[in-house]
């Protein structure tokens, strides 16, 4: 298994245990303020782990415009995940969430010119399915989390491209650095109508999503520097594990026996998307790339 699968693996873990302490704060704060100490915490394992950069070429970047964008689109995206994870079940959250890589498959294709296998397509469309049992739209409520979460998707496959192209190029600090700086000042501002003083034990839980969520991007920005993106996306299907064993023993969330269905199919064909790695089947559609100066 190549090694920027298995640091997705790990970064993955990481934000999944993120995501249950994020879920253990309720909706009795705002998203603004959850994600501003949050992600203001999260500078710290990029700060213990800097290596040979320098903080001050935070903004010496050779693709200034796809960094900032990369930073619009990854706020926008984790405000709207902690909504939804303050709102709705874990598995729901997950579930929606993990149209992601098609989403970045698909950008991937169309920006980056990427070349995905036919039985790749195949099993995300698999994965689709899966998704559709486990929300069942129609049939279930949705609420505005699912919402959220939806909004979260298109956010999420962005963010993911661009890191895909950056991250070779860019420095780490770079990546990082400006990420926390525009968090803390977009949600520093936005979170001053709704501001609640966290108790110690609140901050304490914040320092911990700060840890867990830096370490995680850390582990997927250099994941990125060694796998394609549409290799890299489906690995994100491992945090339904973690939604169900959290979601039941924290919770007391239990999907029925019909979502449970839908979550091993998008495990499952999520998993097969990775380990068929080797499989040389190579399609090239013919599509009009939409040219960005990439």
């Amino acid at each position: 298994m190549p090694v920027g699968v298995i640091l997705a693996f790990l970064a993955y873990a990481s934000f999944s245990m993120a995501d249950a302490l994020i879920k253990a704060t309720g909706p009795a704060m705002s998203v603004f303020e959850i994600a501003f100490f949050t992600t203001s915490f999260s500078i710290i394992p990029a700060m213990l782990t800097k290596r040979n950069e320098r903080w001050r070429d935070l903004y010496k970047l050779k693709h200034p415009f796809l960094v900032h964008l990369r930073c619009a689109t990854a706020i926008g995206g984790t405000a709207c995940v902690m909504y939804a994870f303050t709102h709705i079940p874990f598995a729901d959250v997950y579930a929606v969430g993990f149209l992601t890589p098609i989403m970045v498959t698909l950008l991937g294709v169309l920006v980056l010119k990427e070349h995905v296998a036919v039985h790749r397509w195949l099993l995300l469309i698999i994965s689709f399915l899966g998704v559709v049992l486990v929300i069942r739209p129609g049939v279930r409520e949705l609420q505005l989390g699912h919402l959220a979460i939806f909004c979260s998707v298109f956010f999420g496959g962005v963010t993911t491209i661009i890191l895909r192209h950056v991250a070779p190029r860019e420095r780490r600090v770079s990546l990082v650095g400006l990420q926390v700086i525009y968090s803390g000042l977009v949600n520093g501002l936005l979170m001053i109508p709704f501001f609640v003083l966290p108790s110690l034990e609140q901050l304490a839980v914040f320092v911990g999503i700060g840890l867990m969520g830096g370490t995680g991007g850390l582990l997927l920005i250099s994941a990125a520097k060694r796998s394609p993106a549409n290799l890299l996306a489906p690995v994100q299907y491992s945090q339904l594990i973690w939604a169900i064993v959290f979601g039941a023993a924290f919770f007391g969330e239990y999907p029925d026996w019909v979502a449970i269905v839908g979550l091993v199919i998008v495990l499952t064909a999520g998993l097969a998307n990775v380990l068929t790695d080797k499989i040389k089947i190579v399609w090239k559609p013919r599509l009009f790339f939409f040219r960005t100066g990439l």
